[in-house]
């Protein structure tokens, strides 16, 4: 443990990349996802082809996936924010259909009887009826991309990765745990929080 208080400065500048990774990978992930699972929901049949990319897509080794990327996208942060977006379409996609399919007919009917257009349905009933279950499918996805993310260390993109490679590299268990640590604290304090939405979610539809 005394890399980890001897390095602190520079421990807390790659926790702060390695955020900077998880937030770019899932935002990508957020834009491909969110229509993907919208259609996935509004027509069933569509969900199948879907799911099943999605699927493929999750179960390719994380670093055969970021080899390959690295063979379009060079070295450094832009092949690790694909393999996160990649990666989370399997969670997300699944998980925004699930959503959205799930909010209540009776509400849909009451706001097409008050005239609604299909936006303000989408906007006003739909997303706020879902908004708790969508929470639980961020914090899963996210926890995963913190893991997933460790993996810039093998291509110079920065983040806790660095210490945990350059650690095994040297056989030095302490700056492979100045590394390992944060990212699980890192994670343990996402999902503390999205959980805290979860349920702030939750409480204002009862």
């Amino acid at each position: 443990m005394s890399y980890l208080t001897a390095h602190a400065g520079q421990i807390a500048q790659l926790t702060l990349q390695h955020l900077g990774l998880v937030l770019g990978g899932l935002a990508v992930a957020i834009a491909i996802a969110a229509p993907f699972g919208i259609l996935a929901a509004r027509v069933p049949r569509a969900g199948t082809p879907i799911f099943s990319v999605t699927g493929i897509l999750y179960v390719i080794p994380s670093l055969a996936l970021l080899a390959v990327a690295v063979q379009y996208l060079g070295l450094g942060p832009a092949p690790v924010i694909f393999v996160l977006a990649a990666y989370a379409q399997f969670i997300l996609v699944r998980n925004i259909a699930t959503a959205l399919a799930n909010v209540p007919a009776a509400q849909l009917d009451a706001a097409r009887g008050l005239g609604m257009s299909p936006s303000q349905q989408f906007w006003r009933v739909e997303l706020p009826q879902a908004a708790p279950v969508l929470i639980g499918g961020l914090r899963l996805a996210t926890v995963a991309l913190i893991a997933i993310a460790t993996l810039g260390g093998y291509v110079g993109a920065g983040g806790l990765g660095d210490d945990i490679f350059l650690g095994l590299q040297r056989k030095y268990i302490d700056q492979t745990l100045a590394g390992s640590i944060p990212a699980a604290a890192l994670a343990v304090i996402v999902d503390a929080l999205f959980r805290l939405l979860e349920r702030s979610s939750r409480a204002r539809l009862e």
